[in-house]
């Protein structure tokens, strides 16, 4: 599975690695940040990040991208406004870095099969379609697509939600990542994607209390309809790994070293955190016996609880207790000392906030001319 996730905190300086504006999702705004590109790789034992890249966009077509929508704002036409530049292949697109670490996964690991690629609106393309099958053997590559393309059928050309709109969809019921049963509207055809000049399996989708559907697309034309549809809801583990690797697992105290070097060793140790929480004692009795693994959450407290607990034994089993402690807690002292806090104004300026009485009868004079 491929996404793309941004980090607004990360602050680094050089070409492909430094921050640029980008949409904040909370906000509705726009902050400075920088962007990955991850694939994930979902087991029926475990799900880990398996390659990841900085994504940069090419800042000549994003000068023209502005300047562009400028001008179509004022009414000028197309054939008076600048042509696209060519782009740069040092700023490689999201598609291109997900195919680039695919492809360098099944380079060092020709061993592992995989049976489907899971990705977003994004990399909804022929392109990467394709490409992604032909990295992968040709194994099954679903994805979703925008209500506005246009497909055919028996001759007819209209968008995929006309389509769907006149072939309403059936309830099913259909297990969500392998857990509870749940109810959704399904409806699908194997349709010719006008863009992508193929036939697609398109498939409209809506889960129970959603009033809009959305729109998946797949290459295998093979698959059953429900398959998809139930292969479809793992794409959303990216977002729990997202969510842990961000919380738990250290990259939300932003870099620590600038520049590539600082922001390249600060996202793998972060990362490597991930894959050590697999190797954990706690983690691997549960894997061992196929029984429902731990979350980042509870492991990392229960990492905390054991290191303070091993420190206790190390003292109290030591010839002198209290000289060990009295050791700790100087170092402790060091690590975790105070720091001045600027919210308080205590020891500082506040100013001279008073009216001034030379000043009090010109204020009277504005305020009766005013």
């Amino acid at each position: 599975m491929v996404d793309d996730t941004d980090n607004p905190r990360s602050k680094t300086t050089t070409r492909l690695y430094k921050t640029y504006r980008l949409h904040h999702k909370p906000s509705g705004g726009t902050v400075n940040g920088q962007s990955f590109v991850f694939l994930v790789l979902v087991t029926p034992l475990v799900t880990f990040p398996v390659g990841v890249e900085f994504y940069m966009p090419d800042p000549a077509i994003t000068e023209w991208n502005r300047r562009d929508r400028m001008l179509k704002q004022r009414g000028v036409p197309v054939k008076d406004r600048p042509a696209q530049p060519l782009p740069d292949p040092r700023y490689p697109t999201k598609q291109e870095l997900a195919l680039d670490l695919l492809a360098t996964f099944r380079g060092h690991f020709p061993q592992v099969s995989l049976q489907c690629t899971l990705a977003d609106t994004l990399y909804g393309t022929a392109e990467f379609l394709d490409m992604t099958a032909l990295s992968t053997g040709g194994k099954q590559v679903v994805s979703q697509i925008r209500k506005d393309q246009h497909v055919r059928f028996r001759g007819k050309e209209m968008t995929v939600e006309t389509y769907f709109h006149q072939h309403p969809g059936s309830p099913f019921t259909i297990i969500i990542r392998g857990g509870l049963p749940q109810t959704v509207i399904v409806s699908s055809a194997r349709l010719v994607v006008c863009a992508q000049k193929t036939k697609r399996f398109v498939i409209a989708l809506k889960y129970e209390g959603e009033e809009e559907y959305r729109d998946l697309v797949a290459i295998d034309l093979s698959w059953r309809t429900l398959d998809i549809v139930q292969a479809h809801p793992c794409r959303w583990l990216v977002e729990v790994f997202l969510q842990d690797w961000s919380t738990y697992e250290g990259w939300r105290q932003l870099a620590k070293q600038p520049d590539e070097n600082g922001s390249r060793c600060s996202l793998i140790l972060s990362l490597l955190c991930d894959h050590c929480l697999l190797l954990h004692p706690e983690q691997s009795v549960w894997l061992d016996h196929h029984l429902p693994a731990c979350t980042v959450g509870s492991l990392c407290e229960v990492i905390k609880m054991e290191s303070l607990m091993q420190c206790v034994g190390e003292i109290v089993s030591s010839e002198d207790p209290v000289n060990e402690f009295e050791k700790l807690a100087t170092r402790a002292k060091e690590v975790f000392s105070v720091r001045d806090s600027s919210k308080h104004m205590i020891g500082r300026a506040l100013g001279r906030l008073e009216p001034t009485p030379s000043l009090k009868y010109h204020a009277r004079v504005m305020m009766n001319a005013a």
